[in-house]
């Protein structure tokens, strides 16, 4: 798993580039507080090399939290800025702090 960042000179924005290397899965989305937790907002496309890579354009200045869908099945980033408790999943979720 990754994340890169790369910020814009121009305007207050980074493009964030998510990839997730997992050759047997079939489907892999990113959802998060960026897009309203909407796996069809924001699917990764599988690259030949089994990697599946997705890049959004998020507004600096602010954190956002997100995890990955893979195959029906929400997944944590080991590449995250950080992981914060979310009462309503029960779970934590991974931080991105641009």
């Amino acid at each position: 798993m990754s994340i890169k960042k790369q910020y814009l000179k121009s305007k207050p924005v980074c493009k964030v580039t998510f990839s997730l290397p997992t050759e047997d899965a079939k489907k892999v989305s990113v959802v998060g507080s960026f897009n309203e937790w909407n796996e069809k907002k924001l699917p990764l496309k599988k690259l030949k090399n089994g990697t599946f890579k997705g890049t959004i354009d998020l507004e600096t200045g602010s954190s956002y939290e997100f995890k990955y869908i893979v195959d029906g099945v929400y997944v944590n980033d080991d590449a995250a800025d950080a992981y914060a408790w979310n009462d309503f999943a029960g779970a934590e979720n991974s931080i991105i702090n641009l």
